[in-house]
């Protein structure tokens, strides 16, 4: 089992986290394009669940049932007050055992806190969660980095990205087909504007 990664910057960040975010209308149409795709009641885990807005309340609100995993526990008592109704778990994102079968998992910039080499393998382990439609939802940003130090809110951190090509390519061979990957510019703290890329994708039977 991977180590604990403590998540002492998401801590200390709070509730700021969502007020950071200026635009989040992607977000929020592609966790909508999840529950169209899923069936009703579907069992969903939302690996990185941070404060439990936007994503989980909307899946929670659409009667789906949610696991909610995060590495935070500042995050996830957020996420039980403003998002009711999941069942939130502290833990790594790596630890994927203990957690039993999903009709879907999404993962909104939350793979990007961890190295590559854990993106990969914890891509993997997703797909052997999955069962009935097997849908993967994931955001990440475009770049082409490993464990890059950066500043987010004030609280230094580090994170990783992938150019678009790249990141479908270590999809596909985590063993997932009908890969779809969009690019939207939006503002992900005031004044920085960032790219960010939005997967779609099945896991193969």
């Amino acid at each position: 089992m991977a180590t604990q990664n403590p998540a002492p910057a998401f801590d200390l960040i709070g509730s700021r986290y969502d007020e950071s975010f200026v635009e989040r209308d992607v977000q929020i149409a592609e966790a909508e394009w999840l529950i169209s795709a899923v069936p009703a009641g579907a069992r969903v885990l939302d690996l990185g669940c941070g404060s439990g807005l936007p994503t989980a309340k909307q899946l929670v609100d659409a009667g789906l049932d949610v696991v909610g995993v995060d590495e935070s526990p500042v995050m996830l008592d957020l996420a039980r007050a403003q998002a009711p109704g999941a069942d939130y778990r502290l833990g790594d994102l790596r630890a994927l055992t203990d957690l039993g079968e999903f009709d879907a998992v999404v993962t909104f910039f939350a793979l990007l806190m961890l190295p590559k080499a854990d993106i990969e393998q914890t891509l993997r382990d997703i797909r052997a969660l999955l069962r009935g439609p097997r849908v993967l939802l994931l955001s990440m940003v475009q770049g082409d980095f490993d464990t890059f130090p950066v500043n987010f809110l004030g609280s230094p951190t580090t994170v990783s990205a992938y150019p678009p090509d790249e990141l479908k390519r270590i999809v596909t061979e985590a063993g997932f087909t009908d890969v779809r990957l969009r690019e939207f510019e939006a503002e992900a703290e005031p004044g920085r504007i960032e790219v960010q890329l939005y997967l779609r994708a099945t896991a193969q039977s």
